[in-house]
């Protein structure tokens, strides 16, 4: 056990980290040249294609050092907010942790947040300077940075860079000089946290997991606590880029195990391994239960596929543990369920990723927060949905959750990210400088606002420079009403949406002429309204797509075009009374992205 090394590599997204990994592991051998290519780590083709790390990834390394072999436990977290719970499983199977910086951006929020939650979990933080190759590294002022924000020496930060390979033996050796060893007992009953779990078509669902106490063989008659389930340990071992099975691990490693199990239910990420002859005493406290910000409807296209895009979430829930899911139905929809998730980046990777390895197509709804709507009885009613909310004349008051957002930004940037902020009925909190022209903002903002677009805002304000985090803060009263759309006097459940009463106006107009744009032209006239309750606040016509049926009269009295017209009229109205209104997919997300 003195030997082992259990780490994770905490950044902001983009500082380098999955590049840094791969230097590690080409320094140490455990990838061979063939083998080699850029973020091996990262091998989702999504995660390739957008440059981004989406799930937390473990590989084992061994390294030597004074002729002694170490073995090392790498776990490779991602950095985007909407992810941050991969981040906080990673940190509790770990002792120590990276915390990457790139030197040409310096602190951003989310190294921030990731680094609290490592502090949290008592890890041994080592900090590195990535990118130190570039001609824009700043080092002098990102080590001022650092050594504010984790109180360290300057010396004690290595300089880095993943492209070339710079100062890898510097953070190997700390590695083993810095992160104490695991501690625990490999004698004691057997006690291992699951921290992962992945499908597999072949052999059922694999969890990896990192043992806190005890040792286990193959081949053991294992439970896990929290279903209660008794399996047998058919293979363990621990994962190199392919999984490598062993006889037997002891306290300190991180490995995985199969055991045959089919059903996704029977495995929960932070469940406790144990031995059914001698158990342990208690569960692992593991980490908090996530709780999902945004949530969407999603209905596959065609109906009789309910029972298939159940299946693909729930192995999809292997995989990504902070996706929730219930059943629920629409009028305009049919079956489908109500997804919880981090945030829109996750909503939108969970939406790729069922038509990708799926193969799903699915229609995504107007994706809302909860809130929770007090009635004049005093009774609470959680709503996800707008088409959940009592009658008006019932409610008492309707609370939203509020979120503390820190933005930190270059001082130039600052009077737009505050008219951003106040546009979104954010309340500025306290502003300080970091340090030169870097400042961080802190806003109480509500979480139904920034849902939509405004990281994308904030982004584009701010030419990329600034960074957004944020964490729940409670529940507030607001004046929020439903804003109903209706076509042809119909009320469309799947656009409906709970907004605050000053926005609702500007909003229900835009979404009318919105869809009057993307609603293809029918037979007869569509009538596209917003409404609050029965007060219709926009309206917008489509208009009829029409034959001209007096075409053929070239002459003669004007009573005969009129008895034409009026026979066309009389089809109209008979058509308007049975026709229906297709909405198409394009315009469902249109609404999302109104700027």
């Amino acid at each position: 056990m003195k030997r082992i090394r259990n780490f994770c590599i905490i950044a902001h997204i983009d500082h380098g980290k999955s590049t840094l990994a791969d230097r590690l592991l080409e320094y140490t051998q455990t990838v061979s040249a063939k083998e080699m290519q850029a973020q091996v780590l990262d091998d989702m083709d999504l995660e390739r294609e957008r440059g981004i790390t989406i799930k937390s990834h473990a590989i084992q390394m061994n390294y030597k050092l004074n002729d002694e072999e170490y073995i090392f436990n790498l776990i490779d977290t991602p950095g985007h907010v909407d992810f941050s719970y991969e981040v906080s499983r990673s940190i509790a199977a770990c002792e120590g942790a990276l915390l990457i910086v790139d030197a040409t951006q310096g602190i951003q929020a989310q190294t921030i947040s990731n680094l609290y939650m490592a502090i949290e979990h008592d890890l041994e933080i080592i900090p590195v300077m990535n990118k130190m190759d570039m001609d824009s590294a700043m080092p002098e002022e990102v080590e001022d940075q650092i050594v504010e924000l984790l109180g360290c020496k300057p010396e004690d930060i290595i300089r880095a860079s993943g492209k070339t390979g710079m100062g890898v033996e510097e953070i190997l050796n700390a590695i083993v000089t810095r992160i104490p060893a695991p501690k625990g007992d490999p004698d004691a009953p057997l006690q291992c946290l699951i921290f992962d779990s992945v499908f597999n078509s072949f052999r059922g669902i694999i969890a990896y997991f990192k043992i806190m106490n005890g040792t286990i063989n193959k081949g053991d008659l294992v439970k896990f606590v929290a279903t209660g389930k008794e399996y047998d340990a058919d293979e363990i071992g621990v994962l190199k880029l392919d999984m490598m099975p062993a006889q037997s691990l002891s306290a300190g490693n991180v490995g995985y195990i199969i055991s045959g199990i089919k059903t996704s239910r029977e495995v929960k990420v932070g469940d406790t391994i144990t031995h059914v002859r001698r158990p342990c005493n208690k569960a692992i406290s593991g980490f908090e239960e996530v709780k999902p910000m945004v949530f969407a409807g999603v209905y596959p296209i065609e109906s009789e596929e309910f029972e298939d895009l159940r299946a693909s979430l729930e192995k999809l829930q292997l995989n990504d543990a902070s996706l929730t899911f219930e059943p629920e139905s629409s009028v305009a929809l049919g079956f489908g369920f109500r997804c919880g998730f981090l945030g829109m980046l996750h909503m939108e990777i969970v939406q790729e990723r069922l038509d990708r390895e799926f193969d799903m197509n699915v229609i995504t709804t107007v994706p809302n927060v909860s809130y929770k709507v007090y009635t004049k009885k005093d009774e609470l009613i959680e709503v996800h949905n707008p088409s959940g909310l009592p009658d008006v004349v019932l409610i008492d008051r309707i609370e939203e959750p509020y979120i503390r957002a820190s933005v930190i930004t270059r001082s130039e940037y600052i009077g737009q990210i505050m008219t951003l902020c106040l546009g979104k009925r954010g309340e500025l909190v306290k502003q300080e400088y970091i340090s030169g022209d870097r400042m961080e903002l802190i806003y109480d903002m509500p979480l139904g606002e920034i849902v939509f677009d405004f990281y994308d805002r904030l982004k584009s304000i701010s030419k990329g420079y600034a960074s957004f985090d944020y964490h729940t803060n409670g529940f507030r009263p607001s004046k929020l009403i439903k804003l109903d759309i209706l076509l042809n006097g119909e009320s469309v459940d799947a656009l409906s949406s709970l907004i605050h009463f000053d926005n609702a106006v500007s909003l229900g107009r835009r979404m009318c002429e919105k869809l009057k744009e993307l609603i293809p032209r029918q037979q007869f006239d569509i009538a596209v309204q917003a409404a609050i309750g029965a007060k219709i606040i926009a309206r917008e016509t489509i208009k009829a797509v029409r034959k001209d049926v007096t075409a053929k009269c070239y002459g003669g009295d004007i009573s005969r075009k009129r008895k034409l017209l009026e026979k066309q009229k009389k089809g109209k109205k008979r058509m308007k009374q049975i026709g229906s209104v297709e909405v198409p997919q394009k315009a469902f997300l249109a609404v999302l992205k109104l700027d």
